[in-house]
């Protein structure tokens, strides 16, 4: 069955900016102003700038402001500030059950993934995009990417070819996100099924061995046997240790799937980049890999 889709937003629509993850002391305002010229009414959790050591307040105080903005109608959207780590922390404390009734956007990406998943299992889509910490950061395309899968709820790319990409064509769903959250979640209740869908992987600084050992989890939990394609975003920042791996990271994904059919493109702009295109989870999607170019939508 084809997951729900929030309602597109609206002229006027309340959206609201939470922190989930690692704690947050920049400046918000420019996000507020870019989304107000949107036509949006923004609201920032009460929780938002709260320091609790690494983390955007305590597991309590995050959890509270994710729960108030679930269970609030007037809310048709929640952003996530910035990613980092701990919403596996609080996911397990959040009840869902008004959100499946009357879902809503939820936009990130990193350690987002998390929640992505999570709400992905309960049949709800989601965005894989950029979040208002990076806004001033991100390019104009990156922005205009998010505005139209909020407003209008798709997305469409064509992006060049790259020589490590897996001819084919395939209309799945989508799913995904950071590697190393999907290693992570597995064997948990926010695990992701992958089996006949398109997966999206990105990551930011690991080792090219780490990079390799989560590929190889992710094979060994038949993450991978029955995908139907495959979208390898960003690998930003990886490391290659005092004795070199000897490939790079593409090259790494290329030999963890080396054995299977299915399309796989490389090089799509989603992650930790200033080119980072929306793409929502959940839904199906075309992805179509030829010669010269790849086609996603």
């Amino acid at each position: 069955m084809p997951l729900q889709s929030p309602s597109p937003l609206k002229q006027n629509d309340k959206v609201v900016i939470i922190a989930t993850s690692k704690r947050f002391s920049g400046d918000v305002a420019p996000a507020v102003k870019l989304l107000e010229s949107w036509g949006l009414k923004v609201i920032l959790g009460d929780n938002l700038f709260k320091q609790a050591n690494l983390f955007a307040g305590t597991d309590i105080e995050r959890a509270d402001d994710l729960q108030n903005a679930l269970d609030d109608t007037e809310i048709k959207a929640i952003l996530c500030v910035r990613g980092g780590y701990g919403a596996s922390r609080i996911i397990d404390s959040i009840d869902f059950k008004k959100f499946i009734k009357t879902p809503k956007w939820i936009v990130g990406y990193s350690d987002v993934t998390v929640v992505h998943s999570h709400v992905n299992n309960l049949s709800v889509q989601s965005i894989h995009g950029t979040m208002p910490m990076l806004f001033e950061r991100d390019s104009a395309e990156s922005l205009e990417s998010l505005r139209k899968a909020l407003f209008e709820g798709k997305t469409s790319y064509n992006i060049p070819t790259h020589p490590l990409n897996k001819i084919g064509e395939v209309k799945a769903e989508l799913v995904g996100g950071n590697l190393s959250i999907l290693s992570t979640i597995t064997g948990t209740k926010s695990d992701l099924d992958t089996k006949g869908k398109i997966l999206l992987i990105e990551e930011i600084d690991e080792y090219l061995y780490e990079v390799d050992r989560m590929m190889i989890h992710l094979k060994r939990a038949g993450k991978l046997k029955k995908l139907a394609g495959l979208i390898v975003g960003h690998m930003t920042d990886i490391k290659d240790g005092e004795i070199p791996f000897g490939k790079t990271a593409y090259e790494v994904v290329a030999d963890a799937v080396k054995e299977f059919n299915f399309p796989v493109c490389y090089g799509f702009p989603a992650g930790h980049e200033r080119e980072n295109y929306s793409l929502i989870l959940g839904k199906r999607h075309t992805l179509r890999v030829s010669d010269d170019k790849v086609t996603i939508d």
